[in-house]
């Protein structure tokens, strides 16, 4: 059945709907936050807190709920989508370059040409979606006006790739050969021992390297975060885990499959450390992690997809040998 939409209310009908469910006001100006942040936007980091009635969210809190144990969740929901920003842009950078030095040493319009793809890769498609970028960055680029003016609008990969979304690079890196794709991989520190996998999964990772599906996995939650949504208890497309676990710095991602946020974090870690050596990256998500988000009244970091013995997992402790 199909709901009427809802009517606009005001601020202090919204202010008074939450005090009346149990949300216990505790800050000073409440109001600021509904002003800035909107009640609609807000209503996300308080949903979890309302009371569960027969497997369902009720409208009324539970017992305690305080507007500042919300406002706590905002805040290190937005501070951590900030590092998942910092962290990504290396990344995505540092992909960029090994997929211009692979495809540049055939050519520098190699792209260009479908036969240097698998067969499946929808190259076509690809190719217009770039083609659709580097007009979008006509106008205000001026690579790409160079290019216009003396090449005749020919980008050679490394000026094209430069106009690129990440899940326009995280394609053409799916459509790359397998040995491009492990070739790849390698420059970016990430190294699977195929002799620790069961012959099935080792003849899949052959065909199609692992990285392919956490490329895509890491483009969502970039854009995720780009789009200023949610992050702390978001699901997102699970992705294999069995492959990485080969690695040992990934020894912690969960059997099986993830598609919580740490196993996207455990390996956006080991690929900083590839893309920025000496970073301390992994430091600031722990420390925002055990001073921003373990004090939020009623919230755990299981929501997150964190095991109860993440903090003392090598790959968070420090050690970076592992």
């Amino acid at each position: 059945m199909i709901r009427p939409i809802k009517p606009y209310e005001t601020l202090e009908a919204h202010l008074s709907k939450i005090q009346q469910r149990g949300i216990v006001i505790d800050l000073d100006s409440p109001d600021q936050w509904l002003t800035s942040v909107g009640y609609y936007r807000l209503s996300g980091y308080w949903y979890p807190y309302r009371e569960l009635v027969a497997g369902r969210r009720d409208d009324d809190f539970t017992p305690g709920t305080t507007f500042s144990d919300v406002v706590a969740l905002y805040e290190f929901d937005r501070k951590l989508r900030t590092l998942i920003h910092d962290g990504v842009e290396r990344i995505e950078v540092m992909l960029r370059a090994q997929l211009n030095e692979a495809i540049g040493i055939i050519g520098p319009l190699a792209y260009l040409d479908a036969k240097h793809f698998r067969p499946n890769f929808d190259h076509a498609a690809w190719l217009q979606t770039a083609e659709r970028r580097a007009d979008r960055a006509r106008r205000r680029n001026d690579a790409v006006k160079h290019h216009d003016e003396h090449y005749g609008g020919k980008l050679p990969i490394w000026a094209m790739s430069e106009v690129l979304d990440f899940a326009d690079v995280s394609r053409l890196y799916e459509g790359l050969p397998a040995s491009m794709q492990w070739e790849v991989a390698e420059q970016v520190g990430i190294r699977i021992d195929l002799s620790k996998l069961r012959k099935n999964q080792a003849e899949k990772a052959r065909k199609n390297h692992p990285l392919v599906r956490w490329y895509e996995q890491l483009a969502i939650v970039r854009n995720t975060s780009a789009h200023h949504a949610r992050l702390w208890n978001r699901s997102f497309a699970p992705v294999g885990t069995a492959a990485m676990r080969t690695i040992p710095a990934l020894i912690p991602l969960p059997e099986g499959q993830s598609e919580r946020l740490y196993g996207a974090l455990c390996v956006m870690g080991t690929l900083l450390d590839a893309a920025s050596p000496g970073t301390t990256w992994r430091d600031k998500v722990r420390y925002l992690v055990n001073n921003s988000f373990a004090s939020i009244q009623g919230r755990h970091v299981g929501e997150m997809g964190f095991p109860e013995t993440w903090q003392g997992e090598p790959f968070w402790s420090g050690d970076r040998n592992v």
